[in-house]
């Protein structure tokens, strides 16, 4: 018989870390202080993070970190520079003050802050990294 996973008690417990893997730490470290409007609350080298609710965490790592934890388990993320491999979609009350300020930073302009058929309006950009990156607000 398979054994089951135990049930989390308090799920409100539970913490969420989203790590992205960036070519350069600094850059993009910059990149997201200016694009979310506030300090990492961690910049330590191989991992800065971003604290974005309750129990979420927005983090980067370079790739060479992510290279040298896994080793040959995972291919060379640095190999794949460019090709969308993750989405970050961030309610905010203000998409377009967060869109300007990426596009500002070089982010590269993807779809515009438009209506969106589940309801939400966003727009979308890619960050320094080539992450797809998405303001929204509900309608």
């Amino acid at each position: 018989m398979e054994k089951t996973a135990k049930r989390i008690r308090n799920p409100s417990r539970l913490r969420t870390n989203f790590i992205l893997y960036v070519q350069d730490q600094e850059k993009s470290a910059k990149f997201y202080t200016t694009v979310l409007a506030q300090e990492p609350r961690l910049h330590v080298p191989g991992m800065t993070e971003f604290e974005l609710g309750d129990g979420c965490v927005l983090g980067l790592m370079p790739e060479k970190g992510i290279k040298r934890l896994l080793g040959s388990a995972l291919p060379d993320p640095g190999a794949a520079h460019g090709v969308p491999r993750a989405e970050v979609y961030l309610s905010v009350d203000d998409p377009e003050a967060f869109y300007r300020r990426a596009l500002q930073l070089g982010a590269k302009d993807l779809s515009p802050i438009l209506a969106r058929d589940w309801g939400d309006s966003a727009g979308y950009v890619l960050d320094p990294d080539g992450h797809v990156l998405a303001f929204a607000t509900a309608r």
